[in-house]
């Protein structure tokens, strides 16, 4: 009988090691930096600045079963040919991704992490500017669903467009 609870318990085992799994081993700031090129004279400034704001994400293998997804957040803020402060984050975690099809790992590390890297990036964009001395900048939230489906859009039209 304790065999049979023996041969029991490792194929419970055999088969949770073969479940899809997701976790999330480590999050943190890989890089964050600000400028204020203009300072102290920007503060005399009284009109609003211009935000802009570029978004990039990228991820990479670490080891079997093991990724790093990351988030790179530019804000520039102008006030007419000045620009007031420029914030770059790159906000980074690793990734615990098991017994998942490659077609599924790819919409994990394009949309899932980076939904969860987002607001990390969005407090520490928000933090820079305000000890920089302006008012913070609140970053919208962002549509990893359907920035993902436009890159593979424009993936396959630049597929489509080589020349031969």
């Amino acid at each position: 009988m304790a065999q049979d609870k023996q041969a029991s318990d490792e194929a419970a085992q055999a088969n949770q090691e073969n479940q899809p799994g997701f976790g999330i081993e480590k999050l943190y700031v890989k890089d964050a930096s600000i400028e204020v090129p203009g300072a102290p004279q920007i503060f005399t400034e009284r009109s609003a600045p211009q935000i802009n704001i570029e978004l990039g994400n990228a991820a990479q293998k670490l080891d079997e079963g093991v990724f790093e997804a990351a988030i790179k957040v530019t804000v520039t803020a102008k006030i007419g040919d000045k620009t007031a402060f420029l914030v770059e984050v790159t906000q980074a975690g690793v990734f615990a991704i098991r017994n998942v099809p490659d077609e599924n790992l790819e919409i994990i590390l394009g949309i899932t992490c980076p939904n969860i890297l987002f607001p990390y990036a969005r407090e520490a964009v928000s933090d820079m500017v305000t000890r920089a001395g302006f008012a913070p900048v609140l970053l919208n939230p962002i549509n990893f669903e359907a920035l993902f489906a436009q890159q593979k859009m424009q993936q396959t039209e630049n597929a489509g467009a080589k020349p031969n």
